[in-house]
């Protein structure tokens, strides 16, 4: 196939009329729609570069018709959204942008595959007669594969990645974006069962000698093996249901056209070349089975058709874009990405090589390079990533799961995420439901509702005032566990309606873990004083290395229902049994009968070493009460506990009737509601401020609550709000008196205590001593006086300004009319 260069009379002489047509229409189309006048002249007109560009590629597309007859022809030259012919590549634009989440090809194939929903080609195996561009793609949030590899390409490029856009062929699924037989990636990948093959006994073989196994270990694995049996038999019944579902085979596959990325090592890190779909925003290796062949790829620097063969999809493909054995560019000579990339030095040699070669005798000096982008900035906005998708949510299904994501702030309860996985393929029957939160001021983050066993499981930041990180429960059992905070080291509980259950770390007395049994009868939902719901208490603690093991508690078990108490101490590591003692608590005082003393058969011990003493019936009797102290501080920690459960329970179901969520200001949404909340605030600051101005000077300022009632003032109202004023005044005038007075005595005091000491040990001080202490007279007797004068003036002048205030408010307007009389 003849290389295209630049050669003014070979293009014009085989484009013909209808070309210049063509091109005549590109310049100056006969319709424009009102809209399409308002874009940029670019989108509108074509200029010389491109109309050149636009013929290269005409005279490329007849010389390839011509030489590949079977070959379908190439998307060169599509119509853009004002009805303008554009070459492909110049519809790749670029952007700046400052946000981190689109710095990696994962964050822009994300966004673009969440951002755009797909308008199928129709009919499929068609090149699409239109590209819009990227700017016009995320204003409609609509587009075509080709369209979304061209938004998602010139997001790559921009940050540097080797990426071009591939027209090619796909699967059916993959270009009408079915995602119905693939699994969630949110899922977990399933755990698969691997059953080992038994080995055949050789027939000559010596039988070995008898293996003395025990019989309830081999039937345990017997056990085993069926289960794994059953789960491979289960698993193969799901493959023959799941091919059963598959639909049936695909009339057109390998004629459906599709476009995706392609990017190639040696740029931002990448070591292999991988496609990308920018429907699904998922990478694939270069040869998955999902793509059946390749026509043709392009950059903002040209356009190369594939000449190799893909009768076996791109599994054997070669991207060695300057192999012209392999890839036929349309600008042949033109400058590309990987020579910008060269240094200068190697960039020269580069292209002393090609124009010493026989191809470089031949071709034209003048090579045309690829005309600049026809595209605005493409400007992706902060509120573009937190809506993300069509409508702010999206649904999609996956193979026996549904997937529901919503924008931030969509939903009051602060849901961005719901998977749902169901039993069957139709998406019927529901099996689980995990839900993920945002922004929730109840810190809540994921949920999880089983729909079989009843479970449900809540996690939480950490934040919440109880320190409470998960939350699982049924309609008769809950399950807390909280941070490492908490007050008294408490990590785990559960409560149901006959036992409660909790476990601790770190703590100071060694406890571990404190098990409670209820009266099944008894509701722990319920407070009650009554103490005959608890019938036991057992607890246990870790070794106290700094206590014999026979005086080390290991466990006490509080008998409440029976009136005993037992302990158990830790095991000494040269005993095969531990110390006990058992006590039975004394019978307590009632109306009809006195208190029971304490005997010697109450109490009944263990011990290790029979040649220890015996405890004394006091030593005894002594343990016994300290154990029935703790008895009843353990039950009060019981019902603290319960009663924790109840207002946890309470609290959540609370905090899920009115949902509230935090507006973080990092958010436009959160941005624009501080911003309000700013600007009221100023707001009532200057009305504050002006109020405060408009009434500094007025004497009745205090009173204006009175002074603006709807009903007005009146001569007895008038004369309460004079007195007042007037007492007010005088308490002022006391108050300030009586600050100097205390004020005067405490001076004195002092200088008298100074004397005083002074007196008792002049024959002892120094001269630096005395000089001090007359310094100190000297400052505290000015003191005094200024402070006598102080009140002197004072007392003259408060009866001055007490007569000047009354003479005002009689002359004030609001008061002075029903002050006369």
């Amino acid at each position: 196939m003849e290389t295209v260069v630049e050669s003014d009379q070979e293009e014009s002489a085989g484009a013909g009329p209808s070309l210049e047509e063509d091109l005549r229409e590109t310049i100056s189309p006969p319709t424009q729609k009102n809209n399409d006048q308002l874009r940029p002249e670019s989108y509108r007109l074509n200029s010389p570069n491109e109309i050149h560009m636009l013929k290269i590629a005409d005279s490329f597309q007849r010389q390839y018709s011509y030489l590949f007859p079977e070959r379908k022809p190439l998307l060169l030259s599509p119509l853009n959204e004002c009805g303008v012919k554009k070459f492909v590549s110049t519809t790749l634009g670029l952007t700046s942008t400052s946000l981190p989440e689109l710095y990696t090809w994962e964050g822009c194939a994300g966004f673009v595959a969440d951002f755009l929903s797909l308008v199928p080609l129709d009919p499929p195996e068609d090149l699409p007669r239109t590209l819009s561009s990227p700017t016009w793609v995320l204003q409609s949030q609509r587009a075509t594969s080709f369209e979304s590899a061209s938004l998602l390409c010139s997001l790559l490029i921009s940050i540097n990645y080797d990426a071009y856009c591939v027209s090619g062929f796909a699967v059916r699924e993959m270009c009408l974006l079915d995602q119905s037989l693939q699994d969630c990636p949110l899922l977990d990948a399933p755990v698969q069962s691997v059953i080992l093959e038994e080995q055949l006994e050789h027939r000559y073989a010596l039988k070995p000698r008898r293996e003395l196994r025990s019989h309830f270990l081999t039937q345990e694995e017997k056990k085993e093996r069926d289960a794994e049996a059953a789960l491979l038999q289960k698993q193969k019944l799901e493959e023959s249901e799941l091919q059963r579902q598959q639909p049936p085979a695909d009339p057109l596959r390998g004629l459906r056209r599709h476009c995706w990325v392609l990017v190639l090592s040696g740029s931002r890190g990448v070591q292999e070349a991988f496609f990308i779909d920018p429907l699904t925003g998922k990478r694939y290796s270069t040869g998955d089975d999902n793509f059946l062949g390749v026509d043709s790829v392009w950059d903002n620097f040209n356009y190369y058709v594939n000449v190799q063969d893909c009768s076996d999809g791109c599994a054997n493909l070669v991207y060695d874009l300057e192999d012209l054995s392999l890839w036929e560019p349309v600008l042949f000579g033109a400058t590309s990405k990987k020579q910008l990339t060269l240094e200068p030095s190697q960039r020269k040699e580069s292209q002393t090589r090609v124009n010493n070669s026989e191809d470089g005798e031949k071709r034209n000096p003048s090579v045309f390079d690829m005309p600049r982008s026809w595209v605005d900035d493409i400007r992706i906005s902060k509120k573009d990533l937190e809506d993300r998708w069509p409508g702010r949510q999206k649904v999609t299904l996956y193979r026996r799961a549904k997937l529901e994501r919503f924008a931030i702030y969509l939903r009051r309860d602060g849901l961005v995420t719901r998977l749902t996985t169901y039993k069957d393929l139709n998406w019927t029957e529901e099996l689980r439901v995990k839900e993920w939160f945002q922004n929730r001021k109840d810190h809540l983050e994921e949920r999880e509702i089983n729909k079989v066993d009843g479970v449900t499981s809540e996690r939480f930041k950490h934040g919440r005032r109880s320190h409470l990180t998960r939350h699982r429960f049924t309609d008769i059992e809950h399950e807390l566990l909280f941070g490492t905070a908490q007050p008294d080291d408490l990590v785990r509980r559960v409560v149901s309606p006959s036992e409660l259950k909790e476990y601790y770390e770190g703590r100071a007395d060694l406890l571990y873990f404190r098990h409670a049994v209820f009266d099944p009868r008894a509701d722990f939902r319920e407070a009650t004083e009554d103490e005959e719901w608890l019938q036991k208490v057992v607890e246990r603690f870790h070794r106290n290395s700094s206590k014999p093991a026979d005086q080390d508690v290991a466990e006490r078990v509080f008998l409440l229902a029976h009136n005993q108490i037992e302990v158990t101490y830790h095991l000494d590591p040269r005993r095969v049994i531990p110390a006990k003692r058992s006590f039975v608590k004394p019978r307590k005082s009632t109306f009809e009968r006195k208190a029971e003393e304490f005997r010697r058969d109450m109490a009944t011990s263990f011990q290790v070493d029979p040649a220890e003493r015996p405890l004394s019936t006091l030593a005894l009797y002594r343990m016994m009460k300290a154990l029935r102290e703790d008895e009843e501080e353990v039950v009060q920690q019981v019902k603290q506990s319960r009663q924790n459960v109840i207002d946890t329970v309470t609290c959540r179901q609370r905090e899920e009737e009115n949902v509230e969520l935090s507006f973080s200001p990092w958010t436009t949404m959160g941005a624009a509601r501080w911003s309000s909340r700013r600007q009221e605030m100023e707001r009532l600051a200057e009305e504050e401020q002006r109020w405060y101005q408009e009434r500094k000077d007025d004497i009745l300022a205090p009173l204006s609550k009175y002074l603006d009632q709807p009903e007005g003032l009146d001569s007895t109202k008038a004369k309460e709000l004079y007195q007042q004023c007037l007492s007010n005044y005088r308490q002022r005038l006391v108050e300030k008196a009586n600050i100097l007075q205390e004020r005067y005595d405490k001076e004195t005091q002092e200088l008298q205590r100074m004397q005083q000491t002074y007196q008792k040990n002049q024959l002892t001080l120094t001269e630096q001593q005395v000089e001090e202490y007359q310094n100190d007279c000297r400052n505290k007797t000015l003191q005094i006086h200024v402070t006598k004068e102080r009140l002197k003036m004072h007392k003259v002048s408060a009866t001055e300004r007490y007569s000047a205030l009354e003479k005002k408010l009689r002359e004030d307007p609001r008061l002075g009319p029903y002050l006369e009389g």
